[in-house]
């Protein structure tokens, strides 16, 4: 075949898989099947004619290089297995337990079918985890009684994974198809009929005049469109493209540019109202609404880009970097005039979750109901004079298909994760041993579970690493006496944060290659420049007051408080408060703000450690506002100022 006729049927099959991936979860989401055709499936038949399209997706949609004869027969022996288990599920269903020859083969057939896709599209490290851990599950009961496993045989741990409700086709996958791909689909929409552009210019208008306004656009940008997205490197590129070169022109250095957009593009996973998927497979694993997770998050969230701005804030009165330099900014009023139809959809989304007692809306639907408002509302009025059309808003949907890829497959991979553990008990035997390691000590268990999250998540997309967490170590602190909630929000907020963390430092390096620098170099400067995202983690699980639990007068001081610390522990970092900061005020500086953050609770004397902290900070600030009004005294009284005699 000629390799034109090659290409043409490689991109019309790919858009068949993409616009059947999307058709069949929307039809399910409205429930069109069972309202209009009277038609009646088990979720799990559902599941498997995705994950089967998702497969034959990631065999020819996803290479770099032109599928071979074998790419093209995996990808229709994929999709032909999964739709032979979706039209015999039922039977097999009930001979699950007699091990049936045919659950067998068709089982093996799909997890080496999932575990390759998943190599190509998200790189083979979850796959090695998940390979290291089949081969403990066989290992395992041989091994001394504190590391021992319940013995299972091959054929029963691959009937388990390929079709019980607890391995591949289970609860993970149903979220990342049912919930993550609606609102991937509105991301898409909503980036490709400018809703990106629509985010930038209103950080651009709103930011912009500042001091250190280039930085502020990127924090702001990052958080609005990551409110959306929640996806971290198609936050660096969508608005890192903009927001990096225009704060190189403006002053900061090319590497801190670019940790400043890795900080604040990786932010966006726990950004309210969509976050990240794993935010919605935690509303799974705790069995609690979407909602609940959403308000938990609220205050994480804020300090963490309250952080971000302080950081850049004073970075730029040190360096003494002024407003962005962009030609032909849009006036504010502008931008909202001309892009008021975006926050509608959102709007309503947010309603929709904030108070499912009135709507009575599943998630999924509100946010599919979202995407057919911002489609009418965006093929009716054009952004800035320019209006999407049919065509463009058709690609977008189907291109949905492709950006959606990588979380099914993960979630199909995260399931064979979680039925290894189930079914052999390895969870519960770490969850022992982690607690015997720590001596029983929280922080000592929070500082080993922060480690492990950051290992684990080295190379791996968040979902991956919080289904591991969540699964191995979340467990442990619980049996502690740290809650569910905030042990599931800690592992996932320190898996978030591999993304910034060297070595791998996903966020980081696509960063660096926009700023064209050293990834390694920007990943430590992100560190730094994120500093507190790495303490906040442990003021939420030792203050439950910053996760909305508690009476509002106690959440609202909690809130204060910590602000407070995080400014001038930022000011530490940075050098500046009020006015430049010698070396040892920049470790009295440090010191006062690590006795304000650490929380009251934490042991005893905490409490008193916690009002000379706030002593402390607040005499440390009054000094150098001090300094400043005795620098502005000397330069107003200089002879250059003070004129002829």
């Amino acid at each position: 075949m000629p390799a034109s006729a090659a290409s043409r049927a490689v991109a019309l099959w790919t858009d068949i898989f993409q616009g059947l991936l999307i058709a069949v979860v929307v039809l399910w989401v409205l429930d069109v099947p069972r309202r209009v055709l009277g038609l009646a499936f088990y979720t799990e038949q559902f599941l498997a004619v995705c994950l089967g399209l998702s497969l034959a997706l990631a065999y020819i949609g996803s290479q770099t290089r032109p599928p071979k004869w074998y790419d093209w027969t995996a990808a229709f022996a994929s999709l032909g297995i999964c739709l032979y288990i979706t039209l015999r599920y039922h039977q097999l269903t009930y001979e699950i337990a007699l091990l049936p020859t045919e659950g067998i083969i068709g089982s093996a057939i799909l997890i080496l079918a999932v575990l390759e896709a998943t190599r190509r599209t998200s790189g083979g490290v979850l796959v090695i985890i998940i390979l290291v851990l089949v081969a403990y599950v066989f290992i395992g009961p041989h091994l001394p009684a504190d590391f021992q496993t319940r013995p299972v045989s091959p054929e029963r741990l691959l009937v388990y994974l390929g079709l019980d409700l607890n391995g591949m086709i289970g609860a993970i996958l149903a979220v990342a198809v049912v919930i993550v791909i609606p609102f991937t689909l509105m991301g898409q929409v909503l980036g490709r009929t400018g809703g990106a552009a629509y985010f930038a210019d209103l950080a651009m208008a709103g930011m912009g005049h500042f001091r250190g306004g280039a930085a502020k656009i990127a924090v702001a940008g990052s958080a609005l469109f990551g409110m959306i997205s929640g996806a971290v490197v198609s936050n660096v590129v969508a608005v890192g493209i903009v927001t990096i070169p225009l704060m190189a022109r403006s002053g900061f250095s090319a590497k801190k540019a670019a940790a400043i957009e890795s900080v604040g593009s990786t932010g966006g996973q726990l950004m309210p109202p969509v976050m990240g998927a794993a935010a919605f497979i935690m509303a799974e694993f705790l069995q609690v609404s979407y909602g609940t997770v959403v308000i938990a998050a609220i205050i994480p969230s804020v300090l963490y880009y309250a952080a971000l701005f302080m950081h850049v804030d004073l970075e730029a009165a040190k360096e003494r970097i002024g407003a962005a330099q962009v030609d032909d900014v849009p006036p504010f009023s502008e931008v909202v005039t001309s892009g008021w139809h975006f926050p509608i959809p959102i709007i309503f989304l947010v309603l929709t979750i904030a108070y499912p007692e009135i709507f009575q809306i599943p998630i999924e639907r509100a946010a599919v109901y979202s995407t057919g408002i911002l489609i009418v509302l965006c093929l009716m009025f054009g952004y800035r004079g320019r209006r999407v059309t049919v065509g463009e808003m058709t690609r977008a949907v189907l291109d949905t298909g492709r950006a959606a890829l990588d979380i099914v497959l993960i979630g199909a991979a995260a399931g064979l994760v979680v039925g290894t553990l189930s079914v052999s008990g390895i969870s519960f035997g770490l969850t022992l041993q982690l607690i015997a390691i720590s001596g029983e000590n929280l922080f000592v268990l929070l500082v080993l579970t922060a480690v492990i999250s950051i290992i684990l998540g080295m190379g791996m997309p968040t979902v991956s690493v919080y289904v591991l967490t969540a699964t191995l170590l979340a467990p442990s602190l619980v049996k502690l006496g740290v809650t569910p909630m905030a042990a599931h929000m800690y592992v996932m907020y320190f898996g978030m944060l591999s993304m910034i963390t060297p070595p791998v430092a996903i966020a980081a390096y696509a960063a660096a290659n926009i700023a064209r620098v050293s990834g390694w170099q920007t990943g430590w400067t992100a560190v730094a420049v994120g500093w507190s995202t790495f303490f906040i983690p442990f003021l939420f699980v030792l203050e439950p007051a910053l996760l909305m639990e508690g009476p509002w007068y106690g959440i609202v001081w909690q809130f204060a408080r910590n602000m407070l610390g995080i400014f001038v522990g930022t000011s530490a970092i940075v050098g500046y408060a009020f006015s430049p900061l010698s070396s040892p005020l920049r470790i009295c500086f440090a010191v006062a703000a690590l006795a304000v953050l650490i929380p009251p609770n934490s042991f005893a004397g905490a409490g008193t450690l916690d009002w000379f902290g706030l002593a402390a900070c607040l005499g440390l600030l009054g000094y150098s506002f001090t300094l400043r009004l005795s620098k502005r005294a000397v330069v107003s009284l200089s002879p250059e100022r003070r004129g002829p005699a």
